[in-house]
């Protein structure tokens, strides 16, 4: 994919939710949309839909008061970026005159349409904004469970996990042998598993050459693939192994106290294992019965309307978007399209038709960067790909323009927080 077209995608991106705002007009009662979650999805979706209907009362409930990022927290494992950097208040949201409410979001009545919290009386609503993220399926992989998380990181939701699995890596034995397993498709960010080997990799190189990784991964093909597997052996040698599920690599079960995963075939010791379990949508998506027996949130494509619950819209990792990734770009750009759609609906106007844009870096080391960018568009059942109009990182560009993917993918963060939270 060449710069100008990742430009213009990425300009489109930005103009994809403005272009499609509705007028405002007058009205009498406020209509009020609730929006539980405030991570990218939820956070963008309230400044969206505040700038898109200013008459609308928009209520964000969210228990914690700061949020901590996903995107560049591979980097915290390396010690490039501290933990902080990736946090993120909501004041900004707060002084545009979006109610927050700091309470957990226990369940949701949609007969009622109201949303019952922790502490205080039942939230009603209009329409509601349903952004809850993911959750580990606890239950999904025999061994695995909240303890077992206490010596077998995921680090799949930033925090307390990422410095986790960053101090466990700092503290590996010479030589030793880091494990990551990689579950089946859905979950969140595709690339992540294979751009996080290549940043401890990159930081292995530096403290402790004669370590191993190893990815036992339950699929045969990822994001990116031919891009990660060259970058590995042109930057890291044989110090990263992939095995796919074709080779009995997908892990059936582990053993917390001795950290063991067991595969198909073989029982692989580890000194630090990293398994990313399978995951669903946030739990308060089962409780409001928008998800289906995926564990995912099936919607109409167009509004984001979840197929299971009237009024009740699902965005963000949550959502069965079919072709479009779960990452935060794409959680982003959902977030603006079904705050214009929710505004439009509110007024009783028809949903606007559009496109949506997803532009994935990755990074295999700290200044050298990947992308691939797609582009979506809408039919009344699904989220397709638009053929040839997005674009994937050459495979034999230069140096220098890997080296420009890691600014854009910096610019790209840096960007989106900045529009989001700041």
């Amino acid at each position: 994919m060449n710069t100008t077209r990742r430009r213009w995608l990425a300009g489109a991106a930005a103009l994809t939710g403005s272009a499609l705002l509705p007028a405002c007009t007058a009205s009498g009662a406020k209509s009020r949309v609730v929006i539980i979650g405030g991570g990218f999805a939820g956070a963008s979706c309230a400044r969206a839909l505040r700038s898109a209907a200013p008459e609308i009362m928009v209520t964000l409930i969210e228990p914690k008061t700061t949020y901590t990022a996903c995107p560049f927290s591979n980097l915290v494992l390396t010690g490039e970026r501290k933990l902080t950097e990736q946090q993120f208040t909501y004041d900004a949201l707060q002084s545009l005159g979006i109610e927050l409410i700091p309470t957990e979001a226990l369940d949701v009545d949609p007969a009622k349409r109201s949303v019952r919290i922790a502490a205080g009386q039942p939230i009603p609503y209009d329409r509601l904004i349903m952004a809850p993220g993911i959750a580990i399926d606890w239950d999904a992989l025999p061994g695995y469970n909240e303890n077992a998380a206490g010596s077998m990181p995921h680090a799949w939701q930033a925090g307390p996990q990422t410095t986790l699995l960053r101090d466990q890596l700092r503290s590996l034995p010479d030589g030793g042998l880091v494990v990551l397993a990689v579950p089946e498709s859905p979950y969140r960010c595709p690339p992540g598993p294979y751009e996080r080997a290549s940043l401890i990799a990159s930081y292995l190189k530096r403290v402790n050459p004669r370590a191993k990784i190893l990815i036992l991964d339950a699929k045969d093909n990822f994001s990116k693939k031919p891009l990660f597997l060259q970058a590995w052996s042109d930057m890291y040698g044989d110090m990263i192994e992939w095995q796919g599920t074709s080779e009995g690599a997908r892990v059936v079960s582990v053993d917390a106290s001795t950290r063991q995963l067991r595969t198909d075939f073989e029982t692989v010791n580890a000194d630090v294992a990293n398994v990313i379990p399978p995951q669903r949508a946030g739990l308060i998506a089962a409780r409001a019965g928008v998800a289906d027996k995926s564990g995912w949130c099936p919607i109409q494509p167009a509004t984001f309307e979840s197929r299971l619950q009237p009024d009740i819209h699902i965005i963000g990792d949550a959502a069965i978007a079919n072709a479009m990734p779960k990452s935060a770009f794409a959680a982003n750009a959902q977030a603006r399209l079904c705050a214009v759609q929710v505004a439009r609906l509110l007024r009783g106007e028809s949903p606007a038709a559009t496109k949506l844009i997803n532009t994935c870096y990755s990074l295999i080391s700290a200044d050298y960067g990947i992308s691939v960018a797609g582009v979506y568009r809408p039919t009344p059942d699904v989220w397709f790909e638009v053929e040839g109009a997005g674009g994937i990182s050459d495979l034999d560009a230069p140096i220098e323009t890997r080296r420009l993917e890691a600014v854009y993918a910096r610019q790209w963060f840096s960007n989106l927080t900045t529009q989001v939270f700041g």
